[in-house]
Order: structure tokens, then sequence, then C-alpha cells
């Protein structure tokens, strides 16, 4: 079974009002479900770097009179990459890219320089086991280096979150300064 946005989601401190950042967007199901859950005031920026992705987020945000989703074309793994100010987003999430992305410490810090001090980052990742569907075993990130990789940006370890059999799951906070 994969990772049901809106089961993870119900788990976080999204509020009305929040603006969130959601990393490698894809088709949006995380974006759209967030921007429901932050409401008419708050702002869901989805950030992906294929173009085609982009357009099927803005035709359903459409589609959901949900206003407030901004989809925008980002290479996370550039320094300023997501085009977001620095400190202006109360929550990022990351869900099923780090196994895409090379420059994984990069991505990490481009989450980092935008979350406001005490934000949160999910990260959300398939498990270290070969499994029917899903990438393939050596293109995976193990659970402690996708922690230590977010620990080394300034992270800390918040909490675990249960995200089903194909996947591992926890949140971070930034360090408040």
């Amino acid at each position: 079974m994969f990772v049901a946005p809106e089961t993870i989601i119900k788990l976080l401190d999204i509020l009305p009002g929040m603006k969130v950042a959601d990393f490698g967007a894809g088709a949006g199901f995380y974006a759209l479900a967030i921007a429901k859950r932050v409401g008419p005031s708050g702002k869901v920026f989805a950030l992906d770097i294929r173009k085609e992705m982009l357009e099927v987020i803005r035709s359903r945000a459409r589609e959901q009179k949900l206003l407030n989703v901004e989809a925008i074309w980002a290479d996370l793994e550039a320094a300023e990459g997501s085009h977001l100010k620095e400190n202006s987003i109360d929550f990022v999430i990351v869900s099923n890219v780090l196994f895409q992305v090379e420059n994984r410490k990069g991505l990490a810090a481009e989450a980092f320089r935008i979350l406001k001090p005490g934000g949160r980052a999910l990260l959300v990742e398939w498990a270290e086991e070969e499994k029917v569907f899903g990438p393939k075993l050596p293109s995976r990130v193990n659970r402690q280096e996708a922690e230590d990789i977010f620990l080394k940006t300034g992270f800390l370890f918040e909490k675990e979150l249960e995200a089903g059999e194909n996947h591992y799951s926890f949140v971070l906070k930034k360090t408040e300064k």
C-alpha cells in the first residue's frame, strides 16, 4: 500500500493560515490536501522540476477551487532553487523525493533555508526493502542516512511517524536562533 497523504497530514500540526512548501510535489496529492487544511488564509507552494506535473497541479487546484496553491518550477538541489524567501515557510513536505535526487544535502539545505525558525519538515521515503513497486533497492535511501543528512544541516529530530509498510517517515524541526 502506498502512503495516503491525508492520513499523514492528520498527524501533523498544520494549521489554518500556515505557509507550506511541498518539495517534489508530483501530481499534488499532498499540496491539494494541505491547501484544504491551511484554508484561504494559508498558502501552499507546490514545487517540482517537471513542468508537466505543475500543470496537473494547477488544473486540479482549479477544479477543486483551491486558490491558495501556487505551482512553481524549482530545482530543489540548487542553492535558492525553490525561489522562496529565507525564513518564510512554516512546514516543508519532502515525500518520496530523496531517492530521485543526487544532491540530497542541497535539498535539505534548501528546506532549512526557507523554513522559519521553529518550522518543521516532514520526510517520507521508501523503506529499504525490495518490493514489487517503488524504486529499485540501489536508489533507495536508508533511514539513518536520510536522518543524518537533515541533522547535519541543522535540523533537530522531533518524532517518528507511521507511514505504512513501504515507507519510513519522521518530522524534523528547524532550530530556533
